[in-house]
């Protein structure tokens, strides 16, 4: 029967199916402070949808186009987790890997810091497993950013480079702690908001590129004809003409 239970649990799960089981105990003390989660009635197994938003896939494939790794970090089991991660491409192509709770706990820190650079699912993880999963991520070398909508999300999002809390349905803890709220639930927006914010740091480079190589030039040509006694090569009018033109 077991094995059975077992294989079901499974079944649903490779279907990306979120499984709940149900049992139960009966009692004649109504006012019972006794051990009730013990030699319970087995009734079964429920699996639950919860399929990603519509566009994931595709907004994921984008950030993969623009350099970013994306990680899952969830609750649920491994065998649901790594189906869900699977029918959106997590991974990018690449081999997916995935690292339960179980094994998270008997990792050292350094160890922990080196794996979490190629793991792309964390499954069944704490809220305080989820802390130390970005504060690995964070040691790699690289900037975090993440999502989050629970209570259980607030210290990971405290503790991210950029913490993204939901505005529709997340808590307001969550909320208080992150740094960019989306008021409308829209993951997209992220990928537009990564785009205008790569033109205005190119914008800055390119006008700081600018400034620099025309001001240097322009105070060695000054400084060398001074040095050599010379008149000023360049008088207002031609610094301003090189300055705007």
């Amino acid at each position: 029967d077991r094995d059975t239970i077992k294989a079901a649990n499974e079944s649903m799960a490779r279907d990306a199916l979120r499984v709940l089981g149900f049992a139960y105990c009966t009692t004649d003390d109504e006012n019972c402070e006794c051990e009730l989660e013990i030699n319970m009635t087995w009734i079964g197994l429920v699996g639950m949808m919860d399929p990603p938003r519509a566009g994931i896939k595709e907004l994921i494939s984008q950030f993969h186009r623009a350099g970013v790794r994306t990680v899952m970090i969830t609750g649920d089991q491994q065998i649901s987790a790594g189906a869900i991660a699977a029918e959106l491409n997590l991974s990018g192509g690449e081999l997916l890997r995935i690292m339960d709770a179980t094994d998270l706990v008997q990792l050292e820190e350094d160890e922990l810091v080196e794996r979490a650079k190629k793991v792309h699912v964390f499954s069944r993880v704490t809220p305080s497993q989820k802390l130390k999963i970005v504060k690995a991520l964070q040691a790699g070398g690289q900037v975090v950013a993440m999502t989050g909508d629970g209570i259980n999300d607030s210290p990971a999002l405290k503790a991210a480079d950029i913490g993204i809390a939901m505005g529709e349905s997340g808590t307001d803890l969550a909320r208080d702690v992150a740094d960019v709220v989306l008021t409308r639930d829209n993951l997209e927006l992220m990928a537009t908001t990564l785009a205008d914010g790569r033109s205005i740091y190119q914008n800055i480079k390119k006008s700081v590129h600018y400034s620099l190589a025309t001001n240097i030039s322009e105070i060695q040509l000054i400084a060398t004809a001074t040095a050599l006694g010379m008149a000023s090569p360049l008088n207002v009018m031609q610094l301003l003409w090189i300055n705007l033109i």
